[in-house]
Parts: C-alpha cells; structure tokens; sequence
C-alpha cells in the first residue's frame, strides 16, 4: 500500500504494480467467487474475473432476460451459471451485486448460506450503511468488503478490454478470517481496477449518492437543460443551441480536462473563452454550492436512501422509471441530440 499526498492530505492508495493480478491469482487461488446479479455491475466485474483467470460463477434469476444475456456472454448453465441461491452455496466469496432493492429483497434467502469464514462483497456502500433501514446485517463470522468501480459496469469493461483500468475505492467493513484486506484488494485487481483508493462503507455511499444526485447526472442535466432553454428563449436553433450546451462539452472539452485537468482546457480555449469562465465561476459556485449542501445533508440524514428504498420497491416502480426516463429522451434537447450525433463524421 502506497500513502499518496493528494494536495497535503495522505490517502492509502493500491497499485497494480504493487499488488499484481499474479499476487491476486494466488491470493484467490482456492477460491470460488460467485457474481450474484447481472445488471449493472455483474457482466464487467464477472467477465473481467473470467478473462484474468479466476474462478468465477454468475447467479442470477432463471426466468429473466438477463439469464439471457449471461447465457450469451458465455455463461454455462449448470456449470457457470447458476439460479442465486445454488451460486452462493456454492461460492466463497459472494459478489452481491444486484441493486439496492433487490439486494433487500433476495438477503433472506442468500444469508443462510453466508457460512463461517466466506467473503461478501459490495460494490456500493448502501445496504450495509442503511443497515438498518435495509435489513442486511451479514453474520459475524464472515469477511465483509467492498470494491466500487468509478463508474458502470460497462465502462469497466470496455477499458478492461482496451488494456485500461477503471480506479475504484475499497473498503473493509468486518474482518473474520485476517485475510478481508488481501481478498478484498485481490478481487479488485482482479475485476480491472486502475488504481484503488481507501474508504469506508459510509463514506463511499454518501459521496456515491452526492455525486449521483449532483454533477455526474442530476445537477449536469439540470445545467445543460436550463442553458439550452434560455438559448431556445432567445430565438437560437436546436441545432445551435444543442452544440453549443452539449456537443461541445462532451465531444471537444470533456477530453481535455479528463487528460490534464481545468486550467488545461482553458488553456486550450480563446482567450475571450477563458476571461469570461473565469469571471462566472464563482456566480456559479456561489449559487450551486447551497443546493449541494442541502443535497448532502439529505443524503447524510438517510433520507435519500429512504426515498429509494420506498420508491424501489413499489411493484409498478419499473414502468413509472421507464415512463419518466421516455419524457427525458423525447424532450427536444436529446431528441436534437440524436439528430446531432447522427450527422458526426464517424457515423458518416
């Protein structure tokens, strides 16, 4: 473990030149993991598993279309592939990573078989640190840990398959064996991380939930949609109005900070660009910074996670998302969006 200084405050930082996938293969040599869920995390963290050579099996429900899908990807049935609880009887360590809801409503039936010395594993802090709003309290004879990937599932899988790593936190919640730290960093070397960082199961779910709910989805859409509106107001076209919110943020500037950080995408700008995002930040960060404090605050008082855990699990819960998610997609920003993404060159 290596202690980086990140602007004069020390994190505990992992390498995968310090702990290598050879030292992880050894470390789970004599172990089975199983990936319970194949939504959102379970195909990427299982498939790069597989591919880096451990012993992997997916449990999911027999009659669903992600059955399917694991099929499909090369999952065996009876041999690989498994419904949940014959995965989990089966396994050593236990990846649960169906979603929230689901994690509540399958935890009386994966527990029993979460025997002395076996490993669970989280990939989001929620189920443990709203323990108990939830119901998930694991036996205290096993390890639990956690390995969140900074982003989805897919992301983590394509840059496994590009040769990159996608960085995640870790963290140890209960220690039985001696062995939480080395099981725990191991499976994150071995589902593709970059590099990892320390957290704690709190932590990681209240920054999780903040920036889920602020600049990586809620308060982005919230920025571009009130910018594309005021450009619609004042007699600019979708077109115009589209590129000038959205396409030149993801396709032009997105890159240049992702590589080198802010000052370099202003550095790369006109200098008209940069005097007049210097002088607005700070109006900016004036008027967003209360509603993220409120936005915290909501998060650390646990009501955020009570919102979803009463919402999720509703049964009609699927279709009113999907009917919310069609009115975002059929509003005329996105729909110009498609028309925009069409006419790039690459599609051309």
């Amino acid at each position: 473990m290596a202690v980086l200084n990140f602007g004069g405050v020390e994190e505990n930082v992992v390498t995968r030149e310090e702990f290598t996938l050879e030292k992880a293969r050894e470390v789970l040599k004599d172990e089975t993991i199983a990936v319970i869920g194949y939504g959102v995390q379970g195909p990427g963290q299982s498939m790069n598993l597989r591919d880096n050579g451990f012993n992997v099996i997916v449990g999911q429900r027999k009659e669903s279309k992600t059955w399917d899908k694991a099929v499909a990807d090369g999952w065996v049935p009876g041999e690989t592939l498994f419904e949940i609880e014959e995965a989990v009887k089966r396994a050593t360590i236990v990846e649960y990573l169906l979603s929230d809801a689901a994690q509540i409503a399958v935890w009386p039936t994966i527990k029993p078989h979460l025997t002395a010395g076996k490993a669970l594993y989280f990939s989001h802090g929620f189920g443990i640190t709203y323990k108990e709003r939830t119901g998930i309290i694991p036996p205290a004879d096993i390890d639990v840990i956690m390995v969140a990937p900074k982003g989805s599932g897919t992301s983590l899988r394509t840059m496994f398959l590009q040769g990159r790593g996608l960085n995640s936190s870790y963290a140890i919640f209960q220690d039985a064996t001696g062995r939480a730290y080395d099981r725990c960093i191991a499976l994150g070397i071995g589902v593709g991380s970059g590099y990892l960082f320390e957290t704690t199961f709190k932590r990681e779910v209240y920054s999780d939930l903040t920036g889920e709910r602020g600049s990586l989805m809620g308060a982005i859409q919230g920025l571009l949609l009130a910018q594309y509106e005021v450009l619609r107001e004042n007699g600019h076209t979708p077109s115009e109005a589209f590129n000038e919110t959205v396409e030149e943020l993801t396709q032009s500037l997105m890159p240049l900070f992702a590589a080198k950080g802010m000052d370099w995408m202003y550095a790369n700008c006109s200098t008209t660009a940069q005097r007049g995002a210097l002088d607005w930040m700070g109006p900016f960060h004036d008027a967003i910074k209360p509603v993220m404090q409120k936005l915290y605050e909501s998060v650390k008082s646990g009501n955020e996670a009570q919102i979803s855990i009463d919402t999720n699990s509703q049964p009609d819960y699927r279709d009113k998302l999907n009917a919310e998610l069609k009115q975002l997609r059929d509003s005329e920003m996105w729909r110009t969006g498609e028309t925009v993404r069409k006419l790039r060159p690459e599609n051309n």
